[in-house]
């Protein structure tokens, strides 16, 4: 049998899957969250896990280096590629993908007068197509981190980011102005991998199915 292997992003991801795989019956031969190797073995002889970032797992599975991956919804939206399957939320890792302002600009602010925006962040193709579907224009500045900084020093007046509880927003001035999407992690195929390893990913695909309550 060709062996299988499934791509994690390092992060909230990968300690939110590992118990869902556990459920599955795929027990990493070491600690991912611990270990330095990249490419772990697991409890099953022809299933391996490669540990990447996440903005590069989308790349992964749609070029073929793994068959089967775990990303966010943010990636997959950013990402855009048509070389893979978006097979199952695994409903793990969820938050929210927010426009944010300052409190102090909110008081005065209607989103529904909003015409041109200088907006940061890490999702310049999320944020413009969500915008230009609005009519709406945008400058966008694109960050890699620290995106509550950006309105704080003047960089922009609203960021586009993830957020859970909120509390880092909180911390900062900051307040939810705009819902964009829910998010969650995602189970995503190679196309050519669900055709040519149809059997094996099938069972593997309904095994992590079953695990996250699907």
């Amino acid at each position: 049998m060709l062996p299988l292997t499934i791509a994690l992003s390092k992060g909230r991801i990968l300690e939110e899957v590992l118990p869902l795989l556990a459920r599955a019956g795929i027990e990493p031969a070491e600690n991912p969250l611990e270990s330095r190797k990249l490419v772990i073995a697991t409890s099953l002889p022809d299933v391996n896990l490669v540990i990447i970032r996440a903005a590069d797992v989308p790349t992964y599975v749609q070029y073929g280096a793994a068959d089967l991956g775990v990303a966010g919804k943010d990636v997959l939206m950013e990402y855009g590629g048509d070389g893979l399957y978006e097979l199952l939320d695994l409903k793990i890792a969820a938050c929210r993908l927010m426009v944010a302002e300052p409190a102090r600009l909110a008081e005065r602010d209607d989103p529904r007068q909003w015409t041109r925006l200088r907006i940061a962040t890490k999702y310049p193709m999320t944020t413009r197509r969500h915008f230009a579907d609005k009519g709406i224009q945008t400058d966008i500045i694109k960050l890699y981190g620290s995106m509550e900084l950006a309105p704080l020093v003047g960089l922009c007046d609203r960021i586009v980011d993830l957020v859970g509880t909120g509390k880092t927003l909180r911390a900062n001035g900051l307040v939810e102005v705009e819902h964009i999407a829910n998010i969650s992690a995602w189970l995503v195929a190679n196309k050519a991998s669900m055709k040519m390893k149809h059997a094996p990913l099938k069972g593997l695909v309904q095994r992590l199915g079953q695990a996250a309550g699907g």
